[in-house]
């Protein structure tokens, strides 16, 4: 389920929060894209096994749903990746780039286990910022 989610991205792109499409939009331009890629390209066919395609796109589609324990935390995991991201760019720009404005995902991490992970990853980036000398914009923190 982790690999399948970001299969659509390979022709949608990485659309993220701030790039101001609606999620309905972005929901259907990923789901069509599914629907190419397991219907034609995954299809009995195109040579590929006769339910590969169709047990992909319930897998993607179980992760879209997000009701499923699994579901759920690949949802966390992808949100936490966003803000390890967020740190190590923070990092490499040695403190001059402060991608506070990705920091709101975390808002929407569900799992305990994985709210505690993304709260040592803000303490970690906290840690840095302190350590180059520069505040932190206000709204970054708290996993909810």
């Amino acid at each position: 389920m982790a690999l399948i989610h970001d299969m659509a991205e390979s022709l949608v792109g990485d659309i993220t929060p701030v790039d101001n499409i609606p999620k309905a939009e972005k929901s259907r331009r990923e789901s069509t894209t599914m629907d190419f890629l397991c219907s034609r390209l995954l299809s009995p066919s195109a040579g590929v096994g006769p339910a590969t395609g169709a047990q992909i796109r319930e897998i993607w589609q179980e992760y879209e749903d997000g009701e499923t324990l699994e579901a759920k935390f690949v949802h966390d995991i992808d949100k936490l990746e966003l803000v390890l991201q967020m740190m190590e760019y923070e990092r490499r720009g040695e403190g001059q780039v402060d991608l506070s404005e990705f920091g709101h995902v975390a808002k929407r991490i569900q799992l305990d286990e994985c709210k505690a992970w993304c709260e040592e990853v803000f303490k970690e980036r906290e840690e840095f910022w302190r350590s180059v000398g520069k505040p932190l914009k206000a709204g970054w923190r708290k996993t909810g």
